[in-house]
């Protein structure tokens, strides 16, 4: 067996290839040996479409069973899968194509035309196919006469297999390269660390162009050789409906405060459920503590970035604390560090560093970001806050680097004030992030316009929805005519959240 991740999926496939894999609830079942058949053909369309080892395919398209087998294709033929947001706007797409490069793109049947335009701007010799979330497009048409078999491609633990990108602190996005052994590694101490066995199921209601979905969720089913229920989104009514006939469920923070609304949420309803897993963002401990008194079940909170997968979990079996993401994975190695790098003893809060099999090889086309993320002993700087108890159990504090969770999903100010900032009349802006029921955070932004600048904060949103994605724009803008700074002209966005507190408070609750 080689060491291209999908060689190690096929080992834990079941012996009997017609076990169901996905099922897409009201709609059909596709069985392993479709798995099989279908990534085989895919496969065969990416190389016909002049998709080499190494090449990157972007993709951007609808939550599907065949978005899963394009990205085992992807996997098979060798090349390095770029997963993107449906939410992006061409703006954003245009980076993406021009600093990946790649060779194939795969995208929504109506956006073939705006994205055959912007590879041709970026100057890309790529063929654009599209895929749709139905299934129909023109890489299902160009697979269809192809063989159902397909010789995987050689590849080495350290190739890379995906590049994930995420906004830029300094407003340039940075696209994180997962190797083959980075995925593989983290996949299996998941299966392993969270007890999965044949009979699970899978509960999948999480987008897959981003980490949790796509390489903590699908990855473990797949090394389980198990099933899962694809949802197309998150939907708390469908879950419920849902949650009798699966095994296990992960999800982030506003999926389980939605859940957690419901009075049809029950210990009769969970009954068969053995694991809910949350991550990607804080879980609040009332939510923790709501969602046990309602269900029976302790939720299992966890810890990890686009930049590594899964680095913490609190234990299948012991404690669960409430406010932790539980100690280290067994193949990880996490510390505290203050600003100076010197590592500080248990209990003191600082920036948390992480080294393991899992941690990405770097950043694409960004050397010397890479090289300033790493420690001299190999350590990533994750710009997280934490401490970790006498118990190993790990807090996150803070996020050093302004990070708004919200939803889920990351969101770097720099990269929404950037946008801000090239609107007409506008002087300058600080996007902060500021505490919301549902999405646990979401951005403020406050705004200063130029004298006489009509400006209002309804067009600076309107502008906003045209050229970022809808989970990146503020939930509230504020017009100013300038903003606090200290005496080395920093803006303190501390004041800022002090500031408007109130004012956010007050405007979500008339909004609710």
């Amino acid at each position: 067996m080689g060491t291209n991740l999908y060689e190690l999926f096929r080992s834990r496939f079941p012996a009997d290839r017609s076990r169901p894999f996905i099922e897409v609830p009201g709609g059909p079942v596709w069985s392993y040996a479709q798995l099989e058949a279908i990534s085989a053909r895919y496969a065969h369309a990416l190389v016909a479409a002049g998709a080499e080892p190494g090449d990157r395919v972007a993709v951007q398209v609808d939550k599907s069973p065949e978005a899963i087998f394009l990205y085992l294709a992807a996997l098979r033929a060798g090349t390095v899968l770029l997963p993107l947001n449906t939410a992006y706007q061409a703006d954003e797409l245009a980076y993406f194509l021009k600093d990946a490069a790649p060779k194939v793109v795969v995208c929504q049947p109506p956006r073939h035309d705006a994205l055959q335009a912007l590879a041709a701007d970026a100057g890309l010799d790529a063929t654009v196919l599209t895929l749709g979330a139905d299934g129909a497009g023109s890489l299902t048409d160009a697979a269809a006469d192809k063989p159902a078999t397909f010789v995987c491609s050689d590849r080495g633990g350290d190739d890379v297999a995906a590049i994930l990108y995420s906004s830029g602190t300094t407003g340039r996005p940075k696209g994180a390269m997962m190797s083959h052994g980075n995925l593989a590694a983290n996949a299996a101490t998941l299966h392993r660390i969270w007890g999965f066995v044949p009979g699970d199921v899978l509960l999948h209601a999480l987008p897959i162009f981003h980490t949790h979905g796509l390489f903590v969720a699908t990855n473990c089913v797949l090394m389980n050789g198990s099933s899962m229920i694809f949802c197309p989104r998150f939907d708390a009514d469908q879950v419920l409906d849902l949650l009798p006939r699966a095994t296990v469920f992960m999800g982030v923070p506003t999926f389980y405060t939605r859940l957690t609304a419901s009075p049809r949420l029950t210990p009769d309803l969970c009954r068969g459920m053995r694991l809910f897993i949350s991550g990607s963002a804080p879980l609040l401990v009332e939510t923790f503590n709501a969602f046990r008194d309602m269900t029976g079940h302790t939720i299992l909170e966890r810890y990890g970035m686009t930049e590594g997968g899964m680095f913490t979990s609190n234990p299948l079996a012991g404690e669960r604390k409430p406010g932790t993401v539980g100690p280290a994975l067994p193949d990880m190695d996490i510390r505290v560090t203050d600003e100076s790098g010197r590592v500080l003893p248990q209990g003191e809060v600082g920036v948390l560093e992480v080294k393991g099999p899992n941690v990405f090889k770097g950043y694409w086309n960004m050397p010397e970001k890479t090289k300033a993320e790493f420690t001299g002993d190999g350590f990533f700087k994750t710009g997280d806050i934490g401490v970790i108890d006498a118990e190993g159990y790990v807090s996150i504090v803070g996020r050093a680097k302004d990070l708004i969770i919200s939803g889920g999903y990351n969101v770097y100010p720099k990269e929404v004030e950037d946008a801000i900032d090239r609107m007409d009349g506008v002087v300058e802006s600080a996007v902060v992030g500021m505490p919301h029921p549902d999405f646990g955070e979401a951005g403020l932004a406050v705004v200063v316009t130029r004298p006489g600048c009509p400006l209002s904060p309804e067009q600076v949103i309107g502008d906003l929805k045209g050229r970022l994605a809808n989970y990146k724009i503020p939930k509230q803008v504020v017009v100013v005519a300038d903003l606090p700074r200290n005496a080395m002209g920093k803006v303190q966005k501390n004041v800022l959240r002090e500031t408007y507190a109130a004012r956010w408070a007050s405007q979500l609750e008339k909004a609710s």
